[in-house]
C-alpha cells in the first residue's frame, strides 16, 4: 500500500512538474494560434528561454527590440525601448545582471538576437516573449503610449501585420 502512495505522488509530481514546463518553454507547447505557432516554430532558433505573456510578472523588466517608430505607436506597459539594427548594451548597463528580463518584438526573432547577446553579456535570467507584442494583444493584454493604453499596433509590414487580430494597425 505504501508503496502504490509513493508511486502516485511521483506521477503527480511528474505531471505538475510538466505543467509548469508548459508555461516557461512554450516552444514545446502550442498556442491559440496554430499557423502563428507553426510559424514560430520554424523562425525561431529558441536559443533563449520562451515566455507566455501570462507569465510575464511585475519583478521582470520588460525591454523592447523594436525599432523606435514602433515602440512610440505603442509597447508593453512599463517596458523599456532598446532597440534593435541600433542596439547599444550601454542602453542597460544599469541594470544588475542577475535581474529578470523578457526581451520582446514583434513576433520573437529580433528580441531572441538581443535575448542572446544579453545572455553573452552576463545577463542570467533572460527570456524572449514567445510570439511578441503581436502574441501578447491578441491575447488582450494592454498597450500604451506616451498618451497612455492604446489599441495601436505597429504591424511591421503587411506581410507580418497578417498576424495581428484586433487593434489599428500602423506602418
Amino acid at each position: 500500500m505504501k508503496f502504490m502512495w509513493t508511486k502516485l505522488l511521483i506521477n503527480l509530481t511528474f505531471v505538475l512538474t510538466l505543467l509548469s514546463c508548459r508555461e516557461r518553454f512554450p516552444a514545446q507547447v502550442s498556442i491559440a494560434d496554430e499557423e502563428y505557432d507553426k510559424m514560430l516554430k520554424k523562425l525561431l532558433s529558441h536559443s533563449v528561454e520562451e515566455i507566455l505573456p501570462k507569465a510575464i510578472t511585475e519583478d521582470y523588466l520588460v525591454l523592447d527590440a523594436r525599432e523606435k517608430s514602433e515602440f512610440d505607436i505603442s509597447h508593453l506597459p512599463k517596458s523599456q525601448w532598446v532597440g534593435y539594427d541600433d542596439f547599444d548594451i550601454s542602453r542597460i548597463n544599469q541594470i544588475n545582471k542577475d535581474q529578470k528580463i523578457v526581451v520582446y518584438c514583434s513576433v520573437g526573432y529580433r528580441s531572441e538576437r538581443i535575448a542572446e547577446k544579453l545572455k553573452k553579456e552576463g545577463f542570467n535570467h533572460v527570456s524572449n516573449l514567445y510570439g511578441g507584442i503581436f502574441h501578447w494583444y491578441n491575447q488582450g493584454f494592454p498597450l500604451e503610449n506616451d498618451q497612455g493604453q492604446t489599441h495601436n499596433i505597429h504591424g511591421y509590414n503587411r506581410t507580418w501585420s497578417k498576424w495581428i487580430k484586433k487593434g489599428n494597425i500602423s506602418y
